[in-house]
């Protein structure tokens, strides 16, 4: 299955060509560090492009202070992580080993240089996006969860972590390297934590505090203008940013929860073009990200757009969550949809501890060698019992209908009803739920009567409603809340809403095609349609 980057013990290391090193040389200047000396920190912001010409430069493990990988930096190779693109922090704190010389490039430089030399900034970017796969498939960052099976907050760190590709190491409660941890940050050994670097002990760690250290959420400037902020970080929203950096529009895609969206959390994808052996939606969509930042398109998230507001001059402002404000020439509507808490008794009190919406690697490790039950007749809900069957003991897919014909794809069908780790249970519901602190059981209904259920975790991937309440008294919705476009709500484009200026893709949009490849083509067309807007 296809995965982020290239695996660093695969690809060869192409080095940067002389001229792209003169160019770094005319736009830098050349920094000499003694031996021993720390050129960045966890938590740093990552404010320029570090070329090595002389010496030798190691990663430091911040808590013990010792080499934290083998392998170092030495000249023709470049210091740098995933996060210089959009600005974020630095996650590993680097030392030089011996007297070392460097070129130091600052950031906004920098990304002016890869944007007019393309052959250099495809080195970069696979080089960058390699080592964050690295980490990734190590479990290895310098954010640390100590006793995430034992606390809801930090299972909920861990899961947007997980889900916005950022990498972080989870040690058991009482485990002797949380105890060393514990001990390096002078914190206690019994209690859950969240610590990033060994400076940040993050007090009732939410995923907005842990995003500002990550440096993902960045303050903007209150009323910041941008030429379009595109309200949501789906396939859709993301597409929208890609092609609105791409045209050189100032673009903010903001996004609540985790780049992705509902695809985020889709294991494999075998349906859409050029992915033959598949991919995941959040290895899809985080391709996608990298590219809008590539073209400078910003992101802001955790963040919700709670309202929004049309001006006199007809630009919009978009009011967050936190009173931020920003304006925008446009907005494109790309919210998609979110999977209904089903009237099921007992479901709230087991949200997270046991009762899951996403089906990642995270909650997969919560329901190994156990039966487990997944809620759907859709796309979302195979794929999800298709990984869950590699790890669980048994998935049963519970199907209030007769058939999955309607709803799923043909392969994805063929494959569930063939794999005898899978059962699908036709014209079934699920009408409770039931556990002491984490979920044992479930109670099945049907025709003839109801029947508890054994399992360790439910996966609810049905009934999608959209995001569209702050919308209302701006634009028409359908009975359903779906966004109307297009000729029938005087619409200026098969995308325009009744509102100029705003314009509806994805799943969000009434009567669209609900999958992947036909978001990310809505998201890519409405650009044209924002730029004739904004030009006129």
């Amino acid at each position: 299955m296809e995965t982020i980057g290239r695996d660093l013990r695969e690809m060869q290391r192409v080095p940067l060509a002389a001229s792209h090193v003169a160019a770094l040389r005319e736009a830098g200047s050349e920094v000499e560090y003694a031996a021993g000396t720390l050129i960045v920190d966890t938590g740093d912001p990552v404010d320029r492009f570090v070329y090595v010409e002389e010496g030798e430069i190691e990663v430091v493990n911040p808590f013990t202070r010792e080499r934290h990988v083998p392998s170092t930096l030495g000249p023709t190779q470049f210091m740098g992580e995933m996060s210089f693109l959009d600005g974020g922090s630095w996650s590993l704190p680097m030392r030089t080993v011996s007297d070392t010389k460097v070129i130091e490039v600052p950031r906004p430089v920098m990304l002016r240089l890869m944007s007019e030399i393309p052959e250099m900034s495809d080195i970069i970017i696979t080089v960058l996006a390699a080592r964050r796969r690295r980490q990734l498939d190590a479990g290895d960052g310098m954010l640390v969860l100590i006793g995430e099976d034992e606390d809801a907050s930090i299972r909920r760190i861990a899961e947007f972590a997980s889900r916005n590709r950022f990498p972080y190491t989870s040690y058991a409660l009482g485990s002797e390297d949380a105890r060393l941890v514990a001990t390096s940050c002078s914190v206690s050994e019994d209690t859950p934590a969240v610590i990033f670097g060994r400076n940040n002990v993050v007090a009732d760690p939410t995923p907005d505090k842990v995003a500002r250290l990550l440096g993902l959420n960045r303050e903007l400037v209150d009323d910041e203008e941008f030429d379009v902020v595109i309200v949501g970080g789906g396939p859709a929203g993301v597409a929208a940013g890609v092609y609105a950096g791409a045209e050189g529009l100032r673009a903010l895609v903001v996004e609540d929860t985790a780049i992705g969206g509902q695809a985020g959390t889709s294991s494999r994808i075998e349906n859409y073009m050029g992915f033959p052996t598949g991919i995941s939606g959040a290895d899809l969509v985080w391709r996608g990200e990298v590219q809008a930042m590539k073209f400078g398109t910003r992101f802001a998230m955790p963040r919700r757009v709670v309202k929004l507001d049309r001006l006199e001059d007809k630009q919009f402002c978009a009011t967050f969550d936190n009173g931020q404000r920003v304006r925008a020439g446009a907005v494109v509507v790309a919210t998609g949809v979110q999977y209904r808490r089903l009237p099921i008794d007992g479901l709230a009190e087991l949200e997270g501890k046991g009762v899951y919406y996403a089906a990642t690697e995270n909650e997969a490790r919560f329901c190994r060698n156990a039966p487990t039950v997944v809620i759907g007749g859709g796309n979302s809900a195979g794929q999800a019992a298709m990984f869950l069957s590699r790890s669980s003991a048994h998935v049963n897919v519970v199907v209030r209908g007769g058939t999955l014909a309607a709803s799923m794809s043909n392969y994805l069908s063929s494959r569930l009803q063939a794999d005898p780790a899978v059962s699908i249970d036709y014209q079934c519901e699920v009408v409770a739920v039931h556990g002491d602190g984490k979920l044992e059981s479930v109670t099945i209904r049907d025709a003839q009567g109801t029947r508890e259920h054994p399992a360790c975790a439910l996966f609810i991937m049905v009934g999608a409603a959209p995001n569209t309440e702050w919308l209302a008294d701006l634009i028409t919705l359908d009975n359903c809340g779906f966004v109307q476009t297009g000729e029938s709500v005087g619409g200026s484009s098969p995308y325009a809403t009744s509102c100029p200026g705003i314009f509806a893709v994805g799943d969000v949009r009434a009567r669209s095609v609900k999958r992947v490849a036909s978001s990310v083509g809505e998201g890519s067309v409405v650009i044209s349609s924002v730029w004739n807007h904004i030009r006129t």
